[in-house]
This record gives structure tokens, C-alpha cells and sequence, in this order.
């Protein structure tokens, strides 16, 4: 007998909308139990982020495993905008695969540490959990007013010092390329981080990665929702309107800008972050009409 067709798919960024970007913890009790409840209902659900694979397995996997994950779903991870990915299973994550291919020299990686110990330790730290990309983080005892005065200037170091490793490089407007005349990589600042990677990288290139996997399991479903809190995070339902999905993007900060797009955006209504993104996940568990 085929399987059902699901009756939802969901491609979710963590940070804002199931994180805390506070206290990077998933904080609210119902996402969990949400979540858990969606899979087990044969929604299947991919992670969509730039956090590292340690960080989902911490803060995600090992929560919902200790919740109570049912014994079949379907359940992916997508980490470092798809350098890194894994499957999630009933005991949690399955065996994590890198994308060497992306990673940044070590040459790099070391000296982006030495700049954060040498010169921005009070107010970021760097993240030594990521495999292909670099990212320094705000410090949690440290105002993101204090992180943001700095920002800037680590931006500055570590685009100079991208170009003396003789690296293509771009931050924003700027652009500096390499002897060939490419541009490879690129800084991206986030509200809590600063990410060094691949220009190859992104939430529309994970999304991809995501469906490919779910497509190995059984039918994919036609109604999709992505949800995210930074403008990068629409490109999940990108990738999913260009498919021919019936999907629609929810945006948990749209105080950034509410981004013009051929299918619905919704906002849920003035709340923000993971407050949203449990209101969210709650009003599917209910339409769906799925024991809680």
C-alpha cells in the first residue's frame, strides 16, 4: 500500500523562529512538543540553518529525543546553509556529512580565531563547532549594543585579512577578488554573528538538499511553509515556489523588511522570534486536527 500524502512540509530556520536568539535555547516548552506531534502526524520537517551540527544535536536533536520522538517520521537536518546535513532518527542524528569542498582554508579558520582572542574577546567569542564555514558569535553576557558597536570593525579586520590570504572576497557592496578575478566567499553579518563562507551557500541550496532527501522516503507533500527571521530565510520558499510548490514563507522579525515575493508571506501578527514560531507551529498542530 503507498504511502499518504503528507498533509504539510516544513523548512525552518532555528535561530529567531525555534531557538531563542537570547538565549539560544529552544525556550518554549510547546515547540517541542509541536514538533513532535507534526512528525508524528507525517509532516516531514527539515532544519534549515547556519548553525553548526553540535549546536542542532545540543539544542534541538537531543531535546526532542529526550521528548519523545515517535518511532516513524521523517525529520532532516540542514547546517552551515548546506555545507553539513544529516538525518534524524527516533534515537537522533544519523551520521553528519561535510562538504569539504566549501570549507575554508585552515590557514583562515586559525587566523580569524587569533583576530577574535586578540582583539574582540569582550564581546564575541568564535564558534569552534563549525566544520566548513566561519562564524563569530556575540557572547551571551555581553548587550547586543556592545556586540554591534563592534561588529563593524571585525567585519573590516577580517575582510583585510581574507584579502592578505589572497582570497576572493565580498561584504556587501564591496568587493574584492582573487588573482583569477573570482569572488568565492563572502561575510555575512547576522544580528548575533558575523559568517565567513562559500558563496555557494544558502537556505535555497539546503532547501534542495532537504527535498532531495525527503523524496528517498516516500511522497513529498504539495503544501509547504518555511519560516525564518532574516531575509536570507525567504530563499527556502524560493526554492520552493520555483519547484511548483504551494507554499508560503513566514517571517519572524518583518521589522527587517517584509520582502516582495510571488507567494504569501505571513506575519503572525506582532509577535516576534520563537513566540511567533510557536503560535505557528501550534495552529498547525490544530488545523491539521492532530492530537496535542
Amino acid at each position: 500500500m503507498p504511502a499518504p500524502l503528507p498533509p504539510l512540509g516544513l523548512l525552518l530556520d532555528v535561530d529567531g523562529p525555534i531557538a531563542s536568539p537570547i538565549t539560544r535555547t529552544i525556550a518554549t516548552p510547546s515547540i517541542l512538543a509541536d514538533l513532535i506531534t507534526l512528525a508524528a502526524g507525517h509532516v516531514p520537517i527539515a532544519f534549515i540553518t547556519g548553525r553548526s551540527a553540535d549546536f542542532i544535536r545540543e539544542q534541538v536533536v537531543d531535546p526532542l529525543v529526550e521528548a519523545g520522538l515517535p518511532e516513524t517520521f521523517r525529520m532532516y537536518g540542514v547546517c552551515e546553509k548546506g555545507a553539513v546535513w544529516f538525518p534524524i532518527g527516533p534515537d537522533g542524528m544519523g551520521d553528519v556529512i561535510v562538504d569539504q569542498s566549501v570549507a575554508l582554508p585552515a590557514s583562515v579558520i586559525d587566523d580569524v580565531r587569533q583576530l577574535v582572542v586578540d582583539s574582540f574577546a569582550a564581546e564575541m567569542f568564535f564558534d569552534e563547532t563549525k566544520q566548513a564555514m566561519i562564524s563569530v558569535e556575540q557572547r551571551t553576557d555581553v548587550s547586543h549594543a556592545d556586540f554591534l558597536a563592534r561588529q563593524s570593525a571585525f567585519n573590516d579586520a577580517a575582510f583585510a585579512l581574507m584579502v592578505n590570504h589572497g582570497l576572493g572576497v565580498r561584504l556587501d557592496d564591496r568587493r574584492s577578488p582573487d588573482e583569477s578575478g573570482q569572488i568565492p566567499f563572502r561575510l555575512d553579518p547576522t544580528i548575533i554573528s558575523t559568517d565567513i563562507e562559500s558563496v555557494t551557500l544558502d537556505k535555497d541550496h539546503a532547501a534542495k538538499r532537504a527535498l532531495a532527501h525527503f523524496s528517498k522516503s516516500g511522497p513529498l507533500p504539495r503544501l509547504w511553509r518555511s519560516m525564518g527571521d532574516s531575509r536570507s530565510d525567504y530563499r527556502m520558499a524560493d526554492h520552493l515556489h520555483e519547484a511548483g510548490y504551494d507554499v508560503s514563507h513566514v517571517d519572524v522579525r518583518p521589522s527587517d523588511g517584509i520582502l516582495d515575493r510571488p507567494y504569501p508571506v505571513i506575519v503572525i501578527g506582532d509577535q516576534i522570534h520563537d513566540e511567533a514560531g510557536a503560535t505557528f507551529l501550534r495552529y498547525w498542530v490544530k488545523k491539521l486536527a492532530l492530537p496535542a
